[in-house]
């Protein structure tokens, strides 16, 4: 099975020496293996991503459900594998922000690629917030705009800027957590016998839950 995904370490990325690696990559090759299934992991880029799956030149990814894009060209697990929470990053310098009303005028770094669920998304488009939206490629430029002042406040996930918070040798970041982002398994409807794919890798899951495996994100 074609398993796409995107660079998002420490989740799912590409080393060093172009092999994926990840949490998210290594949990859903086990579940694959586990229903009978070769995985074949590839990155690209979210839009590309997205396509693969509606025209099932990808067969699988392991990402958020009920993306707008996806919902009438996929099948979602019933498994949970995972929550990744998305937080509101602020200097130490600053109070904590009462929310939404306090990001009325100021400027919030946003990476390129991500969507949000509301109410995230709403106050994105309320005009009378009037949020001036920064957008950046990476997690380690994110934090360095925020770091540099050239932000008020940093829209983004956890794990991925605790890693570059350590790479950059910053101290604790003061945040806010909004929401905790679910993810499963995302199957093309186009994939081979998708349906059946879907409950056999549902069913690997709760086998290997059963046995006491340790299916946690990490």
């Amino acid at each position: 099975m074609h398993v796409g995904f995107y660079e998002f370490a420490p989740y799912s990325y590409t080393d060093q020496s172009n092999r994926p690696q990840g949490s998210i990559l290594e949990l859903t090759g086990r579940l694959l293996k586990r229903a009978g299934y070769e995985a074949e992991f590839r990155s690209y880029p979210s839009a590309r991503l997205y396509h693969g799956l509606q025209d099932g030149s990808i067969h699988i990814w392991p990402g958020a459900p009920g993306k707008p894009d996806l919902v009438d060209y996929t099948l979602e697990s019933q498994s949970l594998i995972g929550e990744i929470p998305l937080n509101l990053y602020f200097r130490s310098d600053m109070p904590a922000p009462t929310l939404p009303g306090d990001l009325k005028n100021q400027r919030l770094i946003l990476l390129n690629g991500y969507t949000y669920w509301p109410p995230i998304s709403q106050w994105l488009n309320d005009s009378a917030l009037n949020i001036q939206q920064l957008r950046t490629n990476t997690h380690a430029s994110a934090l360095a705009m925020l770091q540099h002042r050239r932000g008020d406040y940093l829209l983004d996930y956890q794990a991925p800027i605790e890693l570059e918070r350590k790479r950059q040798k910053i101290t604790e970041l003061s945040y806010i957590e909004l929401q905790r982002i679910p993810s499963k398994l995302v199957i093309s409807k186009k994939a081979p016998a998708a349906e059946e794919l879907r409950k056999a890798l549902d069913q690997a899951y709760e086998i290997l839950r059963a046995e006491g495996a340790d299916l946690s994100l990490r």
